[in-house]
């Protein structure tokens, strides 16, 4: 909601192409009803936010992402809906409570008041067998302690005494005949070894008897007479985990009285008015009431799936389906209570072919998927089994060897879905990405499809879920927490004036003027009264971002970092590092007037050399003694990439700093700057054209004087010894570099 009310005015228009459940709909719809205290907070800190009903336009290419899109937005008559809801509970419940009961042990029980107690879960073990004396182990009983909750890595063997871990043992397979496939199947053997019931107001657990084995032995000879899907999983690393203990098919991941129970309420709900909310609710418990639903004896709460995967643990906890969505109707009607007069269009769809108009959006908010963190469309198959349609997996936008989507793939998707972005948003419009991925190469991959679809990045942060508040990244190794990248489509009269002065100095400053003019003069993310160094203001990363435009443009860069230095002292104005136009300084003065602090600076990880000048250049505010950096420099390199060839301190201070007199090292002034910049990228030349002139595979080498050739090497319009240069550099260092892998890409499409 912050992002939409800080980039959009009432009416505007909203769009979300990985909608995921939706959330960029209700953001924009709770713009025109927010809660009171979150109004009054947010008046507090943005006062100049305009409340009111905004337009979103969602989709997904997962149908049961859209389908809970369709009814996180839709208007709703609550009381109708919990109505519904516990009228289908209740009918469900009347005819599989039976099920459900159990004989309380007989000290827990009235003497002269028969009563059933209900269960809770019943816990389920993996059967192994014992390598030395080939009988059945029964994991539980073997390794779980009931009194401490904890379970052991290695156990013994009831029958030989044999010390063992779970990885010594086979697991033990039975075999029925399965009415659903036709044929004899083979599924791991499991036992049920504990019950946790409730009597009254009180919690009791006790060993399965003959009665509860009776019970489930009778479930399962009866056939269900009521619909629920049989689907083999699709391929997939994560879907097909399970195929080596015969868990092959949807039916397969639910014991047979949770089916019947899952098959009963599916039917109910079929006819009723509110049926798609009911689905909902319906799907939203059925990772926690199937085979992937953990004991973990030490964990009090009733669910534990491993999130993200499909894992089935060695003791399973069947948990009662009739408690889990007994608590769901209030939850869905409290969340749904404020879904009045929403406005809302949702599609099931590819991002790379959006049914949307030339520059119709007035602002993206996307949450794009992230790699192959996440295996969407097998994670998505139960859910979407009971629905009926699965995700069409061609235009999913992953990193999965099964599909043959390794990163080129990914990220030729995601540039084809933001070029679509980049088609649909007006221009002088904002996109803002949420991304997350612990892996650089596909940070890096976003941040080019990005480039490559026309979008200026403005702004990358750090963003903190849990105290809200917001960092700035400058180097492609702050990944571990969620980014959040702010971009910009450029207006149509600059990019035909850049286009019309492309390959002079003139379009230079042309794009650093609308650059400047679209970043924020003023940053206090935290809300502390400390402003914030804005990097993208500073010098190296407007040379960076002018580069880019220029080559994704696929026009030659005009001119050198020293030339760009020097110009950017000559035509606009500096504060505390970073450049201003002119009728944009006055603001920042003042803040800082009225602020009366110093700016906080940004945290910077040093990898590689051109990080570790960056960060040099943030150290000498004030002029320091190599006595003085030395320790905080090797504090700062403790992760250096892999084949980055880091030149000692000593080199780095004396190829890009001055020293004075008192044998202090500080920043160049704009007078030597320049030609301490030729000095260098002549000196970076020469070690290149070792590398040119070498054979084979580089293991070791100078990063920045990579960038300096390929630089040099795209002046002269010698693609093909980028791209000879760049296969003969780890894949890794391509990948994980923005600078390496753009002018890569970029070669390689015009050999």
């Amino acid at each position: 909601m912050r992002y939409i009310l800080h980039y959009t005015k009432p009416g505007d228009i909203v769009l979300d192409g990985f909608c995921g459940t939706g959330m960029t709909g209700v953001a924009a719809n709770m713009c025109d009803h927010p809660e009171n205290a979150f109004k009054a907070l947010i008046d507090a800190q943005m006062p100049y936010v305009k409340w009111g009903k905004r337009f979103p336009v969602i989709s997904d290419l997962s149908p049961i992402a859209a389908f809970i899109s369709k009814n996180y937005n839709a208007d709703i008559n609550v009381a109708e809906f919990v109505e519904e809801a516990n009228e289908v509970l209740k009918l469900a419940e009347k005819e599989c409570t039976w099920m459900y009961e159990t004989d309380p042990v007989q000290t827990e029980m009235s003497s002269f008041i028969p009563q059933k107690g209900r269960i809770i879960y019943t816990v389920w073990s993996d059967v192994f067998i014992c390598p030395n004396c080939g009988k059945e182990i029964v994991f539980y009983e073997a390794a779980a302690d009931e009194k401490t909750g904890k379970v052991s890595n290695s156990f013994l063997c009831p029958s030989c005494n044999a010390k063992l871990k779970k990885g010594d043992c086979e697991r033990s397979f039975e075999s029925y005949f399965d009415d659903d496939l036709g044929e004899i199947h083979s599924i791991i053997k499991q036992k049920p070894v504990l019950i946790k019931y409730e009597l009254g107001k009180k919690r009791y657990n006790k060993k399965p008897d003959e009665n509860d084995l009776r019970i489930i032995q009778k479930i399962e000879a009866d056939k269900i007479p009521y619909w629920y899907p049989t689907n083999r999983l699709r391929e997939g690393k994560e879907s097909r985990r399970n195929d080596k203990i015969g868990i092959t098919h949807v039916h397969h991941f639910f014991y047979k009285r949770t089916l019947y129970v899952l098959a009963k309420i599916f039917d109910l709900i079929k006819e009723r008015k509110n049926s798609d909310l009911l689905k909902i609710m319906f799907t939203s418990q059925i990772i926690n009431i199937s085979k992937m639903n953990r004991f973990r004896p030490q964990v009090s709460f009733p669910y534990n799936p491993l999130s993200g995967t499909m894992y089935v643990s060695s003791m399973v906890s069947e948990a009662n389906p009739f408690n889990a969505y007994s608590g769901k109707v209030a939850k869905f009607a409290d969340a749904l209570k404020s879904n009045k007069d929403n406005t809302y269009c949702i599609s099931t769809g590819s991002t790379t072919n959006l049914l949307i108009n030339d520059n119709t959006c007035d602002y993206i908010f996307t949450d794009p998927p992230f790699g192959d963190n996440l295996n969407y469309s097998e994670l998505s198959f139960l859910w979407e089994s009971w629905l009926g349609i699965i995700t069409n997996e061609k235009f999913e936008a992953i990193i999965n060897p099964t599909m043959g989507k390794s990163l080129p793939e990914y990220q030729g998707l995601m540039t084809r879905c933001f070029m679509e972005y980049y088609r649909v948003l007006k221009p002088n419009r904002w996109m803002t990405v949420e991304f997350h991925n612990s892996k650089n190469a596909v940070w890096n991959a976003i941040q080019e499809a990005l480039q490559r679809s026309g979008f200026i990045v403005a702004d990358v942060r750090t963003l903190d879920k849990q105290g809200g508040s917001f960092k700035q990244v400058t180097t492609t190794s702050a990944v571990k927490q969620d980014l959040v990248i702010s971009a910009y489509k450029p207006k149509e009269s600059f990019h035909k004036e850049f286009l019309e002065k492309g390959g002079t100095e003139e379009a230079v400053w042309v794009f650093v003027d609308q650059h400047l003019s679209n970043l924020p003069v003023v940053v206090d993310a935290d809300k502390n009264g400390k402003i914030d160094i804005v990097a993208e203001r500073q010098a190296f990363l407007l040379f960076d971002r002018m580069i880019a435009y220029h080559i994704m443009s696929g026009l030659p860069v005009p001119m050198d970092s020293a030339d760009f230095y020097k110009g950017l002292d000559e035509r606009y104005l500096q504060r505390d590092s970073m450049y201003f136009l002119i009728d944009q300084v006055n603001e920042y003065d003042m803040a800082r007037i009225k602020m009366d602090v110093e700016p906080v600076q940004f945290d910077l990880f040093v990898t590689n050399e051109k990080s570790a000048i960056a960060w040099l250049y943030q150290q000498l505010d004030e002029p320091k003694t190599y006595a003085e950096i030395q320790p905080r420099f090797m504090q700062e390199i403790k992760a250096v990439d892999k084949f980055e060839d880091m030149p000692e301190l000593q080199v780095i201070l004396e190829e890009n700093f001055i020293q004075d007199e008192k044998g202090r090292w500080y920043i160049p002034d704009v007078r030597k700057e320049g030609d301490v910049a030729k000095l260098r990228e002549k000196k970076l030349w020469k070690e290149f054209e070792g590398y040119l002139a070498s054979k084979g595979k580089l293991k070791l080498f100078r990063s920045e004087a990579i960038r300096v050739g390929f630089g040099k090497l795209w002046k002269d319009k010698n693609y093909q010894a980028i791209v000879d240069m760049a296969e003969r550099l780890p894949e890794r260092t391509v990948q994980e570099d923005p600078n390496i892998l753009m002018y890569y890409d970029i070669s390689l499409s015009r050999i």
